[in-house]
């Protein structure tokens, strides 16, 4: 399988090199040359399968012409070491919980899928060593950093803004030392992300360094998401709920929501997304006006999606031909404000006892004021509510219980290294480390 920018000006890549390189030369994002569609007797089959029958099969249509089958199968059984249940909220409403892996996130799936993938090409070729740039705006960070941790040959270097994350979530790749650098970084994520993508682009840092990234913008990142909407699905056909299927995703860089298109051109019955954003709603402006104009970030309590350019909007383009149109038969946008978050993780607990984190709180409202008669809802909880303590508790009036795995991050002790926004003093510290 060859993989092409999105910009259409660099040249192709072989697997190796789209994971390898991360972002394009012509600072394009890479999208496979084939989006294979799965053969009908998949999805009649589906709910006789785990968990990870079903995503090995996806990861061999995009995969399996450039990894021998019994690694690829390594690959994906050594990620999936947790499940991803969909739990019910109401008669025709889910909750695809993704927040079961090591680190309560949904980017577990995609983090340790890459972190293996790297590996293995790393060990194959011989390579110096990788170093991996992350940035984060809350989740994305603690998934790699730990999806990493201890993996021979790589270096990972997490670029987060300070005072923007969560307690527990910066603690979760700021205690952990051994091949894994914190960076705090003084401004937002959209600054953590120029920083790294301005690396990708810099002679003389690629000249000296072998560099990736593990952002959603990796190919390795984000296609194995798409794996969960496959089980989300397989769950629904066995509770024979598996028709007008509507998957709605709390979105920020919109990978996420970028994997579930994908699965969708694969064949995944879904009839249609729903993009749920927070009160940075770039995507539902395009939706609404065909223009899309990224801003700057706003801060809110759904920290994870303050992104203001999200970077998959390019990979979107690409898959519907530019087409405005196309993309809003498939897509519909709603935003909400803090105040409307808070509302809705309250509400829905004291109707059902369910407890939404913020950024689920958004997918699970949006997806209740859409849906309609005959069709099956599924919102992605994200991440565990524990993971926004202050802002879960303070909305509940309740003390919440922290799940054991967070409970371990939080005694460890904080190590990062300060620095402004600017690429200079960032392309200084990765040259003298």
């Amino acid at each position: 399988m060859h993989y092409y920018s999105t910009n259409r000006q660099a040249p192709e890549a072989t697997l190796e090199q789209a994971v390898v390189k991360g972002l394009a030369a012509d600072k394009g994002l890479f999208m496979p040359a084939q989006i294979k569609r799965l053969p009908d007797a998949f999805y009649h089959n589906i709910g006789e399968m785990n968990f990870r029958e079903i995503a090995f099969i996806v990861a061999e249509a995009f995969f399996g012409e450039d990894i021998e089958a019994g690694k690829l199968k390594d690959i994906v059984y050594d990620t999936l070491t947790f499940d991803t249940p969909v739990v019910p909220v109401h008669d025709n409403i889910g909750s695809l919980e993704l927040f079961h892996g090591p680190t309560l996130a949904f980017k577990d799936v995609g983090a340790r899928f890459m972190a293996r993938l790297l590996g293995h090409f790393i060990r194959k070729e011989g390579k110096k060593e990788v170093n991996v740039l992350v940035a984060t705006s809350g989740d994305t960070g603690s998934a790699v950093a730990n999806g990493f941790l201890g993996v021979p040959g790589i270096h990972v270097y997490v670029l987060y803004p300070k005072g923007k994350v969560s307690e527990i979530q910066e603690k979760q790749f700021t205690t952990l030392g051994q091949n894994i650098t914190a960076l705090e970084i003084d401004g937002t994520f959209d600054d953590c992300q120029a920083l790294v993508k301005t690396a990708f682009l810099d002679a003389e840092l690629n000249e000296a360094l072998q560099l990736t990234s593990a952002n959603s913008i990796n190919v390795a990142r984000f296609l194995p998401q798409a794996f969960y909407y496959f089980h989300a699905y397989a769950q629904l056909a066995r509770q024979g709920k598996n028709r007008e299927v509507v998957f709605s995703v709390p979105s920020g860089n919109f990978g996420n929501i970028t994997a579930g298109l994908f699965a969708k051109r694969m064949g995944l019955p879904v009839k249609r997304f729903i993009a749920a954003n927070n009160r940075n709603d770039i995507f539902l402006q395009y939706l609404n006006t065909g223009i899309y104009t990224p801003r700057p970030s706003t801060a809110t309590i759904a920290n994870a999606m303050d992104v203001g350019d999200p970077s998959n909007f390019a990979r979107i383009l690409d898959l519907y031909g530019n087409s405005h149109e196309a993309i809003c038969q498939d897509i519909s946008g709603y935003s909400y404000n803090d105040e409307t978050i808070r509302e809705t993780i309250s509400a829905l607990y004291q109707e059902t006892g369910y407890l939404l984190d913020p950024h689920g709180a958004c997918g699970y409202r949006a997806l209740r004021e859409s849906l309609q008669p005959g069709e099956n809802g599924i919102f992605l909880e994200t991440a565990h509510p524990a993971k926004f303590l202050e802002t879960v508790e303070s909305t509940i009036g309740e003390t919440i219980a922290i799940p054991q795995k967070l409970q371990a991050f939080m005694q460890g002790k904080k190590e990062s290294v300060e620095l402004p926004a600017a690429f200079a003093p960032f392309k200084r510290l990765l040259l003298e480390r």
